[in-house]
């Protein structure tokens, strides 16, 4: 018996699901009209720089795995719609090599990464490096993801080395867990800890602020005996019962008072439920008086929007005027800012906070439309059209009850302003001359880069053309 198979496949004029140039020039038009609705220009006095590579968006940790790479398509996609990259000068980033990522991970651990087989998670069996487990799958292109985001956050680092960028951006970053040669909490190459290294190059004093709502127990491990990076990490502390484990109050740097790292581990333990009025405090408090003390030459903000109320993992009260307003404070000190992203398992609340810190880094926080643009590609994602949502509308059963006291609050100040006193004010540094992938060279390349890409690129020449993202008088 034959059986006919020509009315099974039906034939379409045009892909699924793909737009046409039509749909594309129409999409173009309504983001060159946000960036004039919006007032986004190009801030005064200094330059911001953002780094991506959409490459980073395509890969998957598995169908029930908390970290969604989506979020960086749904983050990027709402910062475009707004215009706000006109602002900013835009960087498709390259991969980390392996000799760059040695400077902190170890060979062979860099080389199981690179040779792991992809294979079905399993918590039973000890892992070697620790990949292979529900927390840190092996998937497909899991050196290539690596790779990315770390060379992403390497060169956000030099562009502000170069004084290319005062505050540089790369969202795909932050992942702070990661070991020299154990991956761990979602988390397999330390790109924070690789941008830290290039930073030292030029900077005698770092300071790193991690506001995910895990210990960035990864970069304190790191750094933990030397006096030129001061970790301060504010986070969820409730012993072994959230991930990871570490960082409460007195875990403050080696207990020998001749390890040069000795009360350079910073850390604010809190419970659930702190509001945005207690987190901003506690935040411009510890902050203040680190910057006071250890007078850093550039500051590197880990922004994990796990932090933020509702999120899947998170328990915090925390909204995204409170989260962004760190970044604001931090911007606010007129250091070297590299902005890195993190944790944070509800992709629409990842994007909404950092589309708004993106607008707080070019100055443009005041004018943007709280309503999100209606023709931001997966607008219905974010369930609700606001950029500032409620915590009603966050949380169906209203805020969690709030566990972090006045007394807690202050006690925690107070503790770390007494830590605060051993901390040299400024260790002294023997400083190295700047390599070469630091200076000419590189600015050489990039410059090449720039003039071939604007070459190609028509849209770009016409963007130049007609001012777009610079201030103009009427």
């Amino acid at each position: 018996m034959v059986f006919l198979t020509r009315d099974i496949v039906q034939e379409y004029g045009m892909s699924l699901d793909q737009p046409t140039d039509e749909h594309n020039l129409a999409f173009l038009r309504k983001i060159h009209d946000a960036v004039q609705d919006n007032g986004i220009v190009r801030p005064k006095g200094y330059n911001v720089s953002f780094h991506l590579n959409p490459e980073i968006e395509k890969h998957h940790f598995g169908h029930s795995h908390p970290m969604k790479p989506w979020r960086l398509t749904l983050s990027k996609a709402l910062i475009m719609s707004y215009g706000m990259h006109a602002a900013m000068d835009t960087f498709r980033s390259r991969r980390a090599t392996e000799e760059e990522m040695q400077d902190f991970h170890s060979e062979e651990y860099l080389e199981y990464l690179q040779t792991a087989k992809v294979a079905m998670p399993d918590d039973d069996t000890p892992q070697p490096f620790n990949l292979g487990g529900s927390d840190c799958p092996v998937f497909e292109g899991l050196f290539n993801y690596c790779s990315m985001y770390s060379g992403a956050s390497i060169d956000a680092a030099r562009k502000l080395c170069n004084n290319q960028s005062d505050i540089a951006i790369n969202w795909s970053g932050g992942l702070h867990h990661a070991k020299k040669a154990e991956a761990s909490g979602f988390c397999y190459a330390n790109d924070i800890v690789l941008a830290i290294l290039q930073l030292l190059r030029k900077h005698p004093r770092v300071l790193y602020i991690d506001i995910d709502v895990h210990h960035g127990d990864g970069v304190e491990e790191a750094f933990w005996s030397t006096d030129r990076v001061l970790t301060v990490s504010i986070h969820k502390y409730d012993g072994l019962n959230f991930f990871p484990g570490t960082g409460d109050l007195d875990r403050t740097g080696p207990e020998s008072e001749e390890n040069p790292g000795a009360h350079h581990a910073i850390n604010v333990p809190l419970s659930d439920g702190i509001d945005d009025e207690q987190y901003v405090y506690l935040f411009k408090t510890v902050i203040g008086r680190c910057v006071e003390k250890f007078r850093p030459s550039a500051i590197v903000l880990q922004c994990g929007a796990d932090s933020l109320a509702g999120d899947r993992l998170g328990r915090f009260n925390v909204q995204v005027q409170g989260h962004g307003a760190c970044v604001s404070y931090c911007k606010s000190l007129g250091l070297p800012l590299l902005l890195l992203g993190g944790g944070g398992y509800t992709p629409r609340n990842v994007a909404r906070a950092w589309a708004h810190e993106t607008s707080i880094a070019i100055g443009c926080e005041g004018n943007i439309d709280p309503e999100i643009p209606l023709h931001t590609p997966y607008r219905e994602h974010f369930r609700h059209t606001t950029l500032f949502p409620t915590l009603d509308q966050i949380l169906h059963d209203g805020p969690r009850a709030n566990k972090n006291s006045p007394k807690k609050i202050n006690d925690i100040i107070e503790s770390i302003t007494e830590q605060l006193r051993f901390v040299n004010a400024a260790p002294s540094v023997q400083m190295k001359r700047t390599p070469p992938d630091l200076a000419g060279i590189k600015s050489s390349i990039d410059e090449d880069i720039r003039k071939a890409r604007e070459e190609e690129d028509e849209g770009l020449r016409k963007d130049r053309e007609a001012g777009l993202g610079v201030a103009m008088e009427y």
